[in-house]
């Protein structure tokens, strides 16, 4: 675990603190009515998800890569989602059987993930045929001089906040086999410009999960 990872984990929600009061906590809420049944969230961070699952949710897993992110999110489910089931586990590499869940959430994190591709398919293979993917994220702007800037900046984006914002991640869940079902484009709250494009939606998993996956 490296310093910075400490020290973003640390700052996490202060960062977020302005963001969130502005509408992305309502996001957060709108996008997650529709988790039900059997529920996994890829990179839970701090836990700001926890508050918003419903009664409809029976079970909810969450996993989290970096270890002090880890901390902050057993803290926080300790008083949110007790009955929650949390593991140390990257996106790339789900520790769960195919078709195991309901629903798959992800929520500013398929920027941050080392292989977006891989961690797709991922969950992709973890949904049972027909399941929800639930995802709030980044994406490269559709305005090409807004995606310049993204290009331009996106080195200190990833130094400060470990993100890739300019990621074409519609056309990466496209691309993994999920066929969009609800999708809005949308500006994040009180965020700086080059961050700021990003989707919300659902997409559903292929009827039929590959025995081979690409």
């Amino acid at each position: 675990m490296t310093l910075r990872a400490s020290f973003f984990a640390l700052t996490y929600d202060r960062q977020m603190a302005g963001t969130e009061r502005a509408g992305l906590a309502e996001f957060r809420a709108q996008l997650l009515v529709g988790a039900a049944g059997q529920v996994l969230e890829i990179g839970g961070g701090t836990g700001l998800n926890l508050p918003h699952y419903g009664p409809a949710v029976e079970s909810l897993t969450i996993t989290e890569p970096q270890p002090a992110m880890l901390r902050r999110l057993q803290n926080k489910a300790h008083e949110q989602a007790p009955a929650a089931q949390l593991l140390r586990a990257p996106a790339e590499d789900l520790p769960f059987e195919d078709g195991t869940f309901d629903v798959a959430v992800s929520t500013l994190v398929l920027c941050g993930v080392d292989d977006q591709p891989r961690a797709l398919r991922e969950l992709r293979r973890v949904l049972r045929p027909g399941g929800q993917l639930l995802f709030l994220e980044h994406l490269r702007s559709d305005d090409p001089r807004l995606a310049r800037l993204q290009d331009r900046i996106n080195w200190l984006n990833r130094l400060l906040v470990c993100c890739d914002c300019n990621r074409p991640t519609l056309n990466s869940i496209q691309e993994a086999g999920f066929a969009i079902a609800q999708l809005e484009h949308m500006a994040l709250p009180k965020a700086p410009k080059f961050v700021g494009p990003a989707i919300m939606g659902s997409a559903t998993a292929p009827a039929r999960v590959p025995s081979t996956l690409p």
